[in-house]
């Protein structure tokens, strides 16, 4: 069976519903889009049955709708699943994209739009896969297509449990990652945690007049502005004490190539030390994502009186994230200058992974990477990003193997403006999942 030329056959087809699929703009975390994010699920369930799956649109109390679809295995064979989202994130400015965010566009041998890669190109890829195999698909096959996924998976956990006899598998394929690089493929072997919050910073009942009370009080911004300097020393190195940092792999990331894939702007100095995979992967990370303050086109001369800011804290495999968060809420706590108020508004924590990638199902992986890639062998990889439902699949079935694989590389702007799928990348992806149902079975 020349699964190469069948793979090519559908290819077409399979691009032509993931086009379609980027037109529904499912932006889970808007609740104007909820129509939409339904919209999505059905148009995925459809696009599953037509494959040959037994398929429901299913969700728990206060979920998204998810797409659940199963095909029984063949008498002795394995059966996997196949994990994908289809929600996406916001666009934010439309008019930052150089071609509308939900029309897919192609220029320069990308797809670009709001989900094309993540993670809507991860339904194509699977189903790819099972249009390729047809009626001959040689492993029990179940496709979960999520609908929550950047809102962070709240009620996932609820869902593997409601329905855990459904989901049930040997192997686990989680099409949410990226590739080392353009020609390089890449299983994900750990993923930083993650642990945030919102806090407000208060100085005054309310405002009043900078001129006639500047001075001896402070303004809850510059208050502000001189806590979250703290969180990290004049090198850079997160300040937090009691953050869990490990060794990564000697993969050689240059620092020209770094920087370029972070469009960090010449002259602008890299923080904090070790190799730069281990400040991406198995370091913490603290970043200020966002303030409440008056806007400068909109502000008066008055003292502040309370300003907000969201903090994003990266935890490295090997630390609980709710540990980690107590850490960080304790240094804000203990640091707070001039005896200024703070309350924590809000708190989220997403668990980080580490997997052992050894055994017979990443041997099969990594053979599939290879021949799909012309011969180059996959490296792995970490991720500082964070998937924390993984560490939920892991417990939910302790006895599978979780792959973690994807359809990305560091140019496709993921949440970004201007998300863009590699072509070429993502037939490698369709054809190295094609590659993996049959080498699963040996």
């Amino acid at each position: 069976m020349d699964l190469h030329a069948r793979l090519d056959a559908v290819l077409p087809s399979v691009r032509a519903d993931l086009e379609d699929l980027v037109r529904i703009p499912s932006v889970g975390a808007l609740p104007a889009h909820a129509d939409d994010v339904r919209r999505s699920a059905e148009a995925t369930a459809r696009l599953l049955e037509g494959a040959g799956l037994a398929v429901e649109v299913l969700s728990v109390e206060g979920g998204a709708p998810a797409v659940l679809g199963t095909r029984p295995a063949p008498e002795g064979a394995p059966t996997v699943l196949l994990y994908a989202h289809h929600d996406v994130q916001p666009v934010g400015e439309e008019t930052e994209w150089t071609s509308a965010p939900f029309e897919p566009t192609e220029r320069g041998g990308r797809l670009f739009g709001r989900g094309a890669a993540d993670d809507k190109a991860g339904i194509a890829v699977h189903l790819a896969a099972l249009r390729a195999w047809g009626d001959d698909l040689p492993v029990g096959v179940t496709v979960l297509v999520e609908g929550e996924e950047e809102e962070g998976s709240p009620t996932l956990e609820a869902f593997l449990e409601t329905y855990r006899d459904r989901l049930a598998a040997d192997v686990i394929v989680i099409a949410d990652s990226t590739n080392w690089e353009v020609g390089v493929p890449a299983l994900t072997t750990s993923l930083r945690g993650l642990a945030g919050c919102d806090i407000e910073v208060s100085t005054l009942e309310h405002g009043v007049h900078s001129g006639m009370f500047g001075g001896p009080v402070p303004d809850a911004l510059t208050t502000l502005c001189r806590l979250l300097a703290t969180l990290h020393d004049e090198a850079g190195e997160v300040a937090v004490e009691g953050l869990h940092a490990g060794p990564a792999s000697d993969l050689d990331y240059p620092e020209d190539r770094f920087r370029a894939e972070a469009s960090a702007l010449e002259g602008v100095e890299l923080i904090g030390s070790g190799s730069i995979v281990e400040r991406l992967w198995t370091r913490p990370t603290v970043n200020v994502i966002g303030i409440d303050a008056p806007s400068v086109a909109e502000c008066s001369n008055t003292l502040v009186p309370r300003a907000r800011a969201a903090i994003s804290l990266r935890v490295a495999p090997g630390q609980d994230a709710k540990e980690a968060l107590g850490r960080l809420l304790d240094h804000l706590e203990r640091h707070v200058p001039w005896g200024a108020r703070l309350e924590v508004l809000a708190t989220d924590t997403g668990s980080p992974t580490a997997i052992d990638a050894t055994g017979p199902a990443y041997d099969a992986a990594r053979e599939a990477f290879a021949e799909a890639w012309d011969g180059t062998e996959p490296v792995d990889i970490g991720v500082g990003g964070s998937i924390p439902f993984i560490a939920a699949f892991r417990e939910a079935f302790p006895e599978a193997s979780v792959l973690v694989t994807g359809v990305e590389d560091p140019d496709t702007r993921a949440h970004s403006t201007d998300e863009g799928l590699h072509l070429g990348e993502f037939r490698r992806a369709c054809l190295a999942e094609t590659l993996l149902l049959r080498n699963l079975t040996r």
